[in-house]
């Protein structure tokens, strides 16, 4: 049993917290790179530009790359040999977004009550799910979720006889109703299967996922490229003004089903697609 103490684990989270932030993460980089390069308006591309710019400009001067820093979303994947010591591992993921948020300056968004909104004042408590798996590492992923993009994203609970053109058409219609509200070019993370509340959770993850890593199921990664092909076809474009370069990735996760239902969950994230992962 391989013991962990929960002051490694608030240090790793408060510098993923600031580091997320700050700096786009590889990935997405490659991906904004080659969006300049596809963009085929004038204005859409001008527009990639300045994004970029301001992404070079806030890993220059550690300044967050959106003033929307967002909920703190942690996944964690926790290995059955780990032991955590010194206390527990929730209050030490809220500890560890509490001093990123105070200790790196960044906006605190996050209100005790969803009715009475009386502000945190440290971005906690964070949003956590636990994974538990083989080994003796703890895996961590910190991905803060602005909500201009979050409130853009659905829901369909889909007959099974809708099939996958069904499932097309809701992510479609999805991103179509978001429009320039998600600040394109976006990310667009999909989960399909499940119950209702797992696919949220699905679509969630799937904005962590390596955008270089391709799903290993053939019809997945088929149905990622007609999906991006289909949403760059709606002309929204970066900004919102028009353009090819509506999405720069979509990312789809899977999960079994009831034989009566095909839940669908569509989660848009802007172009930040803020994600880092550590292991311990």
């Amino acid at each position: 049993m391989r013991e962990i103490n929960c002051c490694e684990i608030i240090e790793a989270i408060k510098e993923m917290c600031i580091e997320a932030n700050h700096f786009l993460s590889p990935d997405m980089k490659k991906v904004m790179d080659a969006a300049v390069e596809k963009e085929e308006s004038p204005l859409g591309k001008q527009i990639l530009n300045q994004l970029e710019e301001n992404l070079d400009i806030a890993a220059k001067d550690r300044i967050p790359i959106c003033q929307d820093t967002g909920m703190a979303v942690v996944f964690l994947k926790v290995g059955q040999e780990v032991h955590v010591t010194g206390g527990s591992l929730t209050d030490a993921v809220n500890e560890g977004v509490r001093r990123g948020y105070t200790e790196g300056f960044l906006r605190k968004s996050v209100v005790k009550d969803p009715i009475l909104r009386e502000n945190t004042k440290d971005n906690t408590p964070a949003v956590i799910h636990y994974e538990i798996v083989p080994g003796d590492q703890v895996e961590i992923t910190v991905a803060p979720k602005g909500f201009g993009s979050e409130n853009m994203s659905r829901i369909f609970m889909l007959k099974p006889a809708d099939g996958i053109e069904g499932v097309k058409e809701a992510v479609v219609t999805a991103v179509s109703d978001a429009g320039p509200n998600a600040c394109p070019p976006m990310v667009v993370g999909v989960g399909i299967g499940g119950t209702f509340e797992k696919c949220a959770i699905l679509a969630k993850k799937a904005l962590t996922r390596n955008l270089n890593q391709k799903p290993d199921v053939p019809y997945v990664r088929e149905l990622e490229e007609e999906l991006l092909t289909r949403i760059n076809n709606l002309g929204i474009g970066p900004g919102g003004l028009g353009g090819r370069q509506t999405a720069l990735a979509v990312n789809v996760e899977t999960y079994p089903t009831h034989i009566a239902g095909l839940p669908v969950a569509v989660n848009i994230c802007c172009h930040v697609n803020r994600h880092v992962t550590r292991v311990i």
